[in-house]
C-alpha cells in the first residue's frame, strides 16, 4: 500500500512539472548491461582504471590507454537503451524544459534519442585532438591506434574526463543554470557520492522544486529528497509516465 501511495505520489509530482532536471548515473547504464569498468577486468585484470584513466597514464603510453578504450567500446557498442532511458525521451517530449545532466560515457541517452544532454564526465565514443582540439564522434572502431587528427596530425584522446582533470565548466555552468529554473529535479540510478554531481541537490530552490530519486538501492540521498522510489529504473520511469501525459 505504502509502495502504491508513493507511486502515485511520484506520478502527480511528474505530471504537476513543466521544467524538468534529471541527472542519471551508472544504474540506469547496468539495466541495459554496462559494466561500472571500476575494475578493468577481462584481460585487463591487472591493471585499475584509475592508473588507466588518467593524463599520466596516456602521456606514458597512449596506445595502452586507447586498447584499454577500445576493449571498453567493443563491450558498450552491443548494449541498447533500456525502457528507463526511452522513457526519459518521452518525458523530455511532455514537458516545456528539460535537461538531462548524465555522469554516463557510454552514449546510450543519446542513442535512445534524448537531446537536452549534458554529459559532464564526456562520451567515450567521442574524440578530442590533443592538439588543436577538434572532436568527433566516432560510434564504430575502425580506426589505427592511437588515432591522429586529420586536421593537425596530433594524437587524439578519448572525449571523456580522466580522474585527475576537471569536469567541463561550461557543461557545469549549464547543469547549475538548468537547476536554478527547475521545479522538479530527478535522480535516476546513481549512489549519490560522487562530487560534484552529488551537490547538484543543493542548488535547488526547495521551496519551488520537488525532489524525486529513483534508484535500485537506498542511498545517501534518499533521505534528502521528497520522495525517494527505490527498485528498477526500467520499471519505474515507464510506469511513473502513464499518467502523465
Amino acid at each position: 500500500m505504502g509502495e502504491h501511495k508513493d507511486l502515485m505520489q511520484a506520478r502527480e509530482m511528474l505530471a504537476a512539472a513543466r521544467q524538468v532536471v534529471v541527472m542519471s548515473g551508472a544504474g540506469i547504464s547496468a539495466e541495459s548491461g554496462v559494466p561500472t569498468f571500476r575494475g578493468a577486468g577481462g584481460l585487463w585484470r591487472e591493471f585499475r582504471a584509475e592508473d588507466l584513466a588518467t593524463p599520466e597514464a596516456f602521456g606514458r603510453d597512449p596506445l595502452l590507454v586507447w586498447e584499454w578504450y577500445r576493449y571498453r567500446r567493443q563491450i558498450v557498442a552491443p548494449c541498447e537503451p533500456n525502457p528507463a532511458h526511452l522513457a526519459l525521451v518521452a518525458l523530455e517530449e511532455r514537458v516545456d524544459d528539460f535537461t538531462l545532466i548524465t555522469q554516463n560515457v557510454d552514449g546510450l541517452h543519446r542513442r535512445a534519442g534524448s537531446r537536452r544532454v549534458l554529459e559532464i564526465h564526456g562520451n567515450m565514443f567521442l574524440i578530442r585532438c590533443t592538439g588543436c582540439g577538434r572532436e568527433r564522434m566516432v560510434w564504430d572502431d575502425d580506426f589505427s591506434l592511437p588515432p591522429r587528427c586529420e586536421a593537425c596530425g596530433e594524437l587524439e584522446r578519448p572525449g571523456v574526463v580522466w580522474f585527475g582533470e576537471s569536469l567541463p565548466a561550461d557543461v557545469m555552468m549549464a547543469a547549475e543554470e538548468a537547476l536554478v529554473q527547475a521545479d522538479l529535479f530527478l535522480i535516476v540510478g546513481t549512489s549519490g557520492l560522487v562530487y560534484p554531481a552529488a551537490g547538484l541537490l543543493h542548488l535547488v530552490d526547495r521551496k519551488r522544486c520537488g525532489s524525486l530519486l529513483i534508484n535500485l538501492d537506498p542511498t545517501p540521498q534518499s533521505g534528502a529528497v521528497d520522495l525517494a522510489l527505490h527498485g528498477k529504473a526500467g520499471e519505474l520511469l515507464p510506469a511513473l509516465l502513464e499518467d502523465s501525459a
